[in-house]
């Protein structure tokens, strides 16, 4: 099959369309023929060396794909072959085939194309499990997503446009403002201070939960428009994984939560539990045409380093994806 190689850290120019095996698979795992595959941050921290796969993983690259099963493990009985679903991966999404945990598998929604099923994955498992499940989100509730132009951050306003929550976002350009305004306050962060802007359109009161990308540097600024019992949910340090000072007081006048996780970290049933969650929380939404994921583009699998330096220059709106079809 075809596969994609990094052949050392560094660059997109590290990146190789290669042949390799078809992958084995156990009894509790799918055969996946791969149609389209996600394109997210940490396959670029992967192919700089950054973000090593777990031992005894892949080391292909590719953290979600969509296409049609090709054999199942004999323990498998949630899906027949031909079926069409899209899944989280532990790794090897960039190949022509793909094995998956079966507990990691979900129907692509029918009102979808293997394109749009293959955006979902990672940022719908990521936003579930961090801005619902350890932020609490709810209706009622003020959020604000740093980084609201990437995947992650278009499938939080989404999902949270859907369920009727109000939205905050930080973004780099105005053309992304444009883009985004229908789900809700847009600021540009790099010509508008974002502490002060929520501040002055929520009148000093702040936001219930903020979903960040950026970490250190915004930490301060992120706790001081918390409202009381916030959450600030940190899935990425961008910005920096060190704040180098901070004041306590802050964090226990408001009685606020710090929290945050990775997906990579999660073991099979961890993310099993998630893709339940999903099917039964969210699933709905999609297949009703209520929440739908955003595509900036659609780029052919030999051209995955231009795929990736799509990602670098950091313009994009919404999710970048690989087709093999």
């Amino acid at each position: 099959m075809k596969l994609i190689e990094i052949t050392e850290p560094g660059g997109p120019e590290v990146l190789k369309v290669s042949q390799g095996k078809i992958p084995e698979y156990g009894e509790n795992e799918v055969l996946i023929s791969v149609k389209a595959a996600g394109v997210n941050r940490p396959d670029i921290m992967q192919r700089e060396g950054k973000y090593p796969m777990p031992e005894g993983v892949t080391p292909v690259p590719g953290l979600e794909v969509s296409g049609i099963v090709y054999a199942i493990g004999k323990s498998v009985t949630d899906f027949s072959v031909g079926d069409r679903v899209c899944a989280l991966t532990n790794g090897g999404g960039y190949a022509e085939f793909c094995a998956v945990p079966v507990s990691q598998v979900l129907p692509a929604p029918q009102n979808l194309s293997f394109t749009e099923a293959a955006a979902l994955p990672e940022t719908y498992f990521t936003v579930w499990a961090n801005l619902f499940s350890l932020g609490k989100v709810k209706q009622g509730d003020v959020v604000l997503i740093h980084g609201a132009a990437s995947g992650i951050g278009t499938t939080a306003l989404a999902l949270c446009d859907a369920m009727n929550i109000k939205l905050f976002g930080t973004v780099g350009s105005d053309e992304q403002i444009l883009a985004l305004k229908k789900y809700g306050e847009m600021i540009n962060f790099r010509t508008q201070n974002f502490e002060e802007e929520i501040l002055g359109r929520t009148d000093g009161k702040g936001v219930d939960v903020i979903l960040d990308i950026v970490g250190a540097s915004y930490f301060n600024r992120n706790l001081r428009i918390l409202k009381k019992d916030g959450r600030l949910v940190l899935i990425g340090f961008m910005g920096g994984r060190i704040v180098k000072e901070f004041d306590i007081q802050e964090l226990i006048l408001k009685r606020a939560l710090v929290t945050g996780s990775t997906m990579r970290s999660r073991n099979d049933a961890e993310k099993g539990e998630i893709a339940q969650q999903l099917i039964q929380n969210v699933w709905p939404l999609i297949e009703s045409g209520k929440c739908k994921p955003v595509i900036h583009r659609v780029v052919k699998f030999e051209d995955v380093r231009a795929a990736h330096e799509l990602l670098e220059v950091g313009n994009h709106i919404g999710k970048v994806i690989l087709t093999l079809e």
